[in-house]
């Protein structure tokens, strides 16, 4: 079976020790690891959460974005220089945090748009700062795992074709790539194809559900998605991504206006869900 972890964005989005009896829990209920969202400007936290998640054997894998005046596809090569300077420092606070995976939409600015579709210069520009951001994160042996977006939050991969087009065109051997199957509801017209698409350069998955709850809930076609990375022999995390309102400013940052599960009726139901349905597809 493959590690399974749980994002505490469920939480908080911030770094501090008010998290630990959460990754306690989470450890209690019986997951292998934790996810954390890296953007809290407090550095030394970062050493002091890693090491309560260490002393309690959870592994651990990182998220993160990038904001509009650090965009790594803007024309100003100043910016693009910004967005590098930030990706940098969020693969060394997932070192800190003794991350193996530093995931995320951090090719492009999080909910920031131009009147036109991705450009060419745009996906190449986007390449480039990945790729100097990749030869940075072998020196902690971290896997950038880009992620696709949906048409609300992005425009340059709203897709896994996309997805692999860019990272082909990055071209490292540390910036692969993540499917969510939240985003893959709206975009892909069949989960296996879009799996099968990004399965040479997958190294991160997270399973989530229409509406950010609890998995297994809702409508995400959940066979098609544990048959398929089944199928291609997927051995990553699969990691639970769900939001709340605990965190009223993060929340308000990525427009959840409602509480569509309790975080741990989420962690709680999620974790048997993904066992059940492991068992059941082979994974």
């Amino acid at each position: 079976m493959n590690k399974i972890g749980f994002n505490v964005l469920a939480w908080s989005a911030g770094m501090s020790e008010e998290l630990f009896p959460i990754l306690d829990r989470l450890k209690k209920i019986g997951y292998d690891g934790v996810e954390f969202f890296v953007g809290a400007p407090d550095d030394a936290m970062y050493k002091k959460v890693g090491e309560h998640a260490r002393s309690l054997g959870l592994g651990v894998t990182t998220v993160t974005v990038v904001s509009p005046d650090m965009n790594p596809i803007h024309e100003s090569a100043t910016v693009r220089a910004k967005s590098l300077d930030r990706i940098k420092w969020a693969i060394d606070r997932s070192h800190d945090l003794n991350s193996t995976v530093l995931c995320g939409p951090f090719h492009s600015a999080h909910a920031h748009f131009a009147a036109h579709p991705a450009l060419e210069e745009e996906y190449a520009r986007s390449a480039e700062v990945l790729h100097a951001a990749g030869e940075h994160a072998a020196s902690g042996n971290i896997v950038l795992a880009i992620e696709a977006l949906n048409r609300f939050e992005c425009y340059l991969c709203n897709t896994m074709e996309q997805l692999s087009k860019l990272v082909k065109m990055a071209d490292h051997p540390h910036v692969r790539a993540m499917f969510d199957t939240h985003h893959a509801n709206i975009e892909e017209k069949k989960y296996d194809k879009a799996i099968n698409t990004i399965a040479p350069v997958l190294s991160h998955v997270h399973i989530s559900e229409n509406d950010r709850g609890t998995p297994g809930d809702g409508h995400v076609p959940w066979d098609a998605a544990f048959s398929s990375l089944a199928a291609i022999d997927y051995k990553g995390w699969l990691t639970i991504e769900a939001f709340s309102r605990n965190d009223p400013d993060f929340a308000n940052a990525i427009n959840v206006w409602r509480e569509y599960n309790d975080p741990w009726h989420i962690a709680e139901e999620g974790l048997k869900f993904i066992k059940e349905m492991g068992a059941k597809q082979g994974l």
